[in-house]
């Protein structure tokens, strides 16, 4: 059996479950699309293709084999986009706990049954049906849990809204020996640029004490500015519209000392480097256009 332990966002890695982009289906029409990003691909003819796709992931399951981490992988199933494990689980402690996601991605939690089958059954969490959570949105972060919500009266018009007060509520009483800080994002479903999707577009903590933000995903100042006072003005690295675009915050740490990042994101990774970390930089452009990277498309076990 597994013996889920995540505490954090940084610690050695030891297992992960993998999305996958074999047979993730014909690019979909523009009312099938979740997120403003993948809505300008569609329109523009930029779409990404499954080939492409499957090369950068390959590129990213090196790495973890590179590092000793035991990768798991969900089932393919036949035209079902299953890159983004994170919205469909996540871990803290030692308890999963199933994501209440968009209705048309419920088979996805289906493909990793030969996972869910390796935890003990009471290690298993489902919330209620009117508590909406997306991994995405949930940081582990030793006494804390951080969690990205959209709280307004309008949060029914929002296809990019993920995460609801009823989340924030239900992780309290799960976790109560915890501190549940939550902070409000800014949603669009037209416009890319002024959409945090989920919190890990515009906020990611790192090793040594460090962090990326982007001030504009968050809709209350004070929110923002309570994390960059947490972390230390000096430690947090600042993201422009353009880059949170990009995804720059959706990095992805193997340990206290190495991140993942896109190869493109060179103001970063010089940055990292100049911080003392190992960057391991692979292709991951392509699966950024459906508004997602390496954080979202992973969903941490074990780190010790």
């Amino acid at each position: 059996m597994l013996q889920l332990n995540i505490n954090d966002e940084i610690s050695p890695l030891k297992a992960v479950v993998l999305g996958i982009a074999k047979s993730s289906g014909p690019t979909p029409t523009l009312e099938e699309a979740y997120d403003p990003k993948s809505k300008e691909h569609i329109k523009a003819g930029t779409y990404p293709l499954e080939a492409d796709m499957i090369k950068e992931m390959e590129a990213f399951r090196e790495v973890f084999e590179k590092y000793g981490v035991k990768v798991f992988r969900p089932e393919v199933l036949e035209d079902c986009n299953q890159i983004f494990t994170r919205d469909i689980a996540f871990v803290i402690e030692n308890k999963l706990i199933k994501a209440n996601i968009l209705p048309d991605r419920e088979q996805e939690v289906e493909a990793i049954l030969h996972v869910l089958d390796k935890i003990e059954d009471d290690n298993i969490l489902t919330p209620p049906e009117d508590v909406h959570v997306e991994g995405g949105d949930v940081m582990p972060w030793n006494d804390y849990i951080f969690v990205g919500t959209y709280t307004a009266y309008d949060y029914p018009s929002y296809i990019t809204a993920r995460t609801n007060k009823a989340a924030v509520e239900y992780l309290a009483k799960q976790f109560p020996h915890k501190t549940i800080k939550s902070f409000e994002l800014r949603k669009s479903n037209t416009v890319a640029k002024d959409n945090a999707l989920h919190l890990d577009c515009c906020f990611q903590p790192l090793g040594k004490g460090k962090a990326i933000i982007h001030k504009n995903g968050f809709l209350v100042e004070e929110e923002y500015q309570w994390l960059v006072d947490f972390f230390g003005k000096e430690n947090v690295f600042e993201i422009d519209a353009l880059e949170m675009y990009h995804m720059y915050s959706n990095v992805f740490s193997i340990s206290p000392d190495v991140v993942v990042s896109e190869g493109n994101f060179t103001r970063l990774n010089n940055w990292l480097r100049e911080q003392g970390f190992t960057v391991e930089e692979i292709p991951y452009g392509e699966i950024s256009k459906q508004e997602g990277l390496l954080r979202c498309s992973t969903l941490p076990l074990i780190r010790v």
